[in-house]
């Protein structure tokens, strides 16, 4: 399996002229963690896109209203007036509803917000940060190495032959999959396969697109 920077294009579009660099990292990651058939690569792509708002998120965007901290967090914020204490302060949301967790230290570590979600599937929290930089040798700051390309591409196969999803798309199973990969780690609505419906299109959209 290779992909082409015309069918990635067809896939992410906002690659725009990067489209040859991504590829290229895409590529080696795939062929690395035998993502190597194109139903693999039309499932991991479809995830891959959709965690990153098509590869060009990066870092987890934590800027969330008093509403969007309530929804996504209910039992952290159980009412209005705290949310407004942290609404609108992604430093001070991801100390907060990231600590004692995922490996991190308390909300004062400030671990938070230094292992907050980076790279396109949006590796989180200090357990997950050592663990990518252990498997791929990363030296240095982990956190920036998930940002740049290469780092992004390959954390993201690491990760998806780590849990296991090539099995899945074999049996074409985006249930399975969106749950591996999302797993209401950002969230407490475990189970829940936040965009489902938006990962299915877009699987169905990568799998016509390299058939």
């Amino acid at each position: 399996m290779n992909l082409t920077p015309e069918q990635l294009l067809k896939i992410a579009p906002s690659v725009g002229a990067s489209a040859g660099v991504y590829v290229n990292a895409l590529n080696a990651a795939m062929s690395r963690y035998c993502i190597n058939t194109p139903q693999r690569a039309a499932h991991f792509l479809a995830q891959v896109v959709h965690e990153s708002g098509e590869l060009q998120r990066v870092r987890e965007n934590l800027n969330y209203s008093a509403a969007g901290l309530r929804a996504t967090w209910p039992s952290r914020f159980p009412s209005v007036a705290g949310a407004q204490l942290y609404a609108r302060q992604p430093q001070k949301i991801a100390n907060y509803v990231y600590a004692n967790r995922m490996g991190n230290g308390d909300e004062k570590s400030g671990d938070g917000w230094r292992y907050r979600g980076a790279g396109w599937l949006q590796l989180t929290g200090r357990k997950a940060h050592h663990e990518v930089a252990g498997a791929l040798g990363v030296i240095g700051d982990v956190g920036t190495w998930l940002e740049s390309v290469p780092g992004a591409a390959l954390s993201a196969a690491w990760y998806w032959w780590k849990v296991g999803c090539n099995k899945l798309a074999d049996a074409g199973n985006v249930d399975g999959i969106s749950d591996l990969i999302n797993l209401g780690h950002r969230t407490e609505r475990v189970g829940d396969s936040i965009g489902y419906d938006k990962r299915l299109s877009l699987t169905r959209h990568c799998l016509a697109v390299l058939s």
